[in-house]
């Protein structure tokens, strides 16, 4: 998880840990039994909490400051240059304030004063939108011409370059300020289906509960679902998901009318914001190209052969005549359990990141020697694993629950990935243009992880922790682009209909859920069998709520992996390239950013690369599954 600016980019990893061998196993009660070293300092933010609060009563106070600007920011260039250099500082200072108060209240959430404390900065980020909502309407009214006339005249607007031609672009998909006020009211209702569907799935959906071999009783809410859905008895996993389905099948047209709101919701605003279609609408924010969305799909249909040889490979090792749906999840060989200290998680890590060179992996020791990291589980600690990149004049934080998996090295190097992204940017951007794009948050991180693998696996002797290894990397690849591409055709395809005027109905929703999920699993081909009360599994899936967000792990991913292989090949003019990446943060939009690091991905190459990593790791796991069994 990636959290930069007040935006939490989710990754799918999960927590941690421990130091010496002695300590695999300890847990702690409380802070205090932890020793300072495996704490993060965030006295390198503020002092103490009274400086913060102090601090905070001046920025109130400085904010009053961008009302002199309202009805003024056309009359001349300096004028428009003092409001957005305010603007500016304001936001960067609101930005420490908030990551501090956030991450005092994460490493112990007990303490009331910490609570407080956010919502205190809260509130002052509510009167700071407010405070600054007259720029942008105010400086759309101002022509292009005059805009560039600004640019050339002012040279202290050259950090806002981009961020004021990007306005420009897209100033044709904006209102009057009247229209727009009225707009930005609807927010007051737009999020009613998704927090519907959020209420009646986590409190008031019937889950079904299901008796299963050893007798143990299991309820299927979704954490339920997910927990019980590799029972390693196959009748188990029968009445796991014909239970589970069958009960949200059931439910589908309540299921049916939230999701058709929702489409209806973005086509509002796709209309009144006079775009061409809801994809176009969604993706011009960053100015990603349609393109990218459907070739990313097209590429996976034209592979789905690759697809389908993991799919045969899972059935193999399942030891079944045919694979059904409810074997995907179903372990395929026994666990090899392997623990890590801190200490020896750091030096798999450090070696693991030698392609990235000196400078890279000075950066990352930095990380670890100089308190960046808080690393143990306690009670009262945030749970999960992020990266905090919006304190820019400091440096990245990182949180972790460090336990001692091979799984929580992974998310270790993840979130460094992260925090290296959010350095270099800072280091090398002015601010208005560190930020880095969602589009692209999720490529550094995975890159460390791919190194991580890699790295792993050449160390390994025993066949069957190889064998281990090749699966989760595997399974990793199938997850994210595989089924993310399945549920981005899918979204596609349900936004196409109601924008063509046609009813969306819980049943036509299970229709082309049904058609989509069967092409890709290979049904008509015996590749794998999927039931029938599969198709009601869209219902399951919360992502559809989130306007054409899933396709971007399954890019992301590609775009890793195209980078991944061209670093560990060595060539070094690819990895000056990725530095630039690491570097440029919002600086150009993120499909032009990717270009210039070697990844195009209005184009099939670096797909094709991914193709390549996912059918070696086959080729590999069908030779060692060979070899073991000899």
């Amino acid at each position: 998880m990636i959290k930069k600016l007040g935006v939490i980019f989710m990754s799918m990893f999960l927590v941690f840990n421990s130091e010496t061998t002695a300590e695999k196993t300890r847990s702690f009660e409380s802070r205090e039994e932890i020793d300072q070293e495996y704490k993060w300092d965030l006295t390198d933010v503020y002092k103490s909490d009274e400086k913060w609060e102090q601090e905070l009563d001046e920025l109130q106070q400085k904010m009053q400051k961008l009302s002199n600007y309202e009805g003024k920011l056309a009359q001349s260039s300096q004028k428009l240059l003092e409001c957005l250099e305010l603007k500016s500082n304001l936001k960067k200072k609101y930005s420490s304030l908030s990551s501090y108060a956030q991450m005092k209240y994460d490493q112990d959430t007990k303490v009331s004063k910490y609570q407080a404390m956010k919502q205190k900065v809260s509130q002052v980020g509510t009167d700071f939108s407010s405070l600054s909502s007259f720029i942008e309407p105010e400086i759309l009214q101002i022509s292009k011409q005059k805009i560039e006339k600004f640019l050339k005249k002012e040279e202290g607007l050259d950090k806002f370059a981009f961020y004021l031609k990007d306005l420009m672009r897209r100033k044709d998909h904006y209102r009057s300020s009247e229209e727009e006020q009225i707009i930005a009211n609807t927010s007051l209702i737009s999020g009613g289906p998704s927090s519907v569907r959020n209420i009646f799935s986590n409190a008031d959906f019937p889950y079904p509960t299901v008796e299963l071999s050893n007798g143990e009783e299991a309820y299927l809410n979704s954490a339920g679902y997910s927990r019980y859905r590799d029972q390693k008895n196959r009748e188990d996993r029968i009445k796991v998901f014909e239970s589970f389905f069958g009960k949200l099948n059931d439910y589908r047209r309540t299921y049916g009318t939230l999701l058709k709101s929702q489409m209806k919701k973005d086509y509002f605003y796709t209309k009144v914001r006079n775009y061409e279609s809801c994809l176009k609408r969604a993706l011009d924010a960053n100015n990603i190209p349609v393109k990218v969305y459907h070739t990313l799909i097209e590429n996976v249909n034209d592979n789905l052969d690759t697809f389908h040889r993991y799919l045969k490979l899972k059935r193999d090792l399942l030891g079944v005549d045919t694979l059904k749906y409810y074997d995907l999840y179903a372990p395929v060989m026994k666990d090899v359990d392997v623990e890590y200290s801190y200490g020896e998680a750091r030096e798999l890590i450090m070696e693991s990141l030698n392609p990235l060179g000196k400078d890279y992996k000075s950066n990352v020791k930095t990380a670890f020697e100089n308190r960046w990291i808080d690393v143990y589980p306690y009670k009262g600690k945030r749970s999960g694993a992020y990266s905090n990149g919006s304190i820019y004049e400091e440096h990245p934080y990182i949180l972790l629950n460090y336990n001692g998996s091979y799984s929580d090295v992974g998310t270790v190097i993840h979130e460094l990935g992260h925090a290296m992204h959010s350095y270099y940017s800072n280091k090398n951007q002015p601010y208005p243009t560190s930020q880095y794009a969602i589009f692209v948050a999720e490529v550094a991180s995975t890159l460390n992880e791919i190194l991580l693998f890699h790295n792993y696996y050449e160390s390994l002797e025993d066949k069957e922790k190889k064998l281990s290894a090749l699966m989760n990397y595997l399974d990793g690849i199938k997850g994210t682009v595989f089924r993310q591409t399945q549920f981005a055709e899918f979204e596609l395809k349900i936004h196409q209909i109601v924008e063509q005027g046609k009813p969306l109905t819980g049943q036509k929703l299970n229709q082309v859920y049904e058609e989509i999920v069967k092409k890709y699993y290979g049904h008509s081909k015996n590749v794998c069998r999927v039931p029938e009360y599969i198709k009601a599994e869209w219902a399951y899936i919360p992502h559809f709520y989130y306007n054409f967000y899933v396709y971007q792990y399954a890019t992301s991913y590609t775009a890793a992996t195209a980078l991944s292989k061209k670093i560990l090949n060595g060539n070094k003019k690819e990895l000056k390239n990725y530095k630039q990446f690491l570097s440029a943060g919002g600086s150009d939009y993120p499909i032009e950013i990717l270009k210039e690091a070697g990844a195009d991905l209005t184009k099939s190459k670096s797909f094709k690369m991914t193709m390549e990593e996912m059918n070696w790791t086959i080729d590999q796991i069908r030779k060692l599954s060979d070899d073991i069994k000899e």
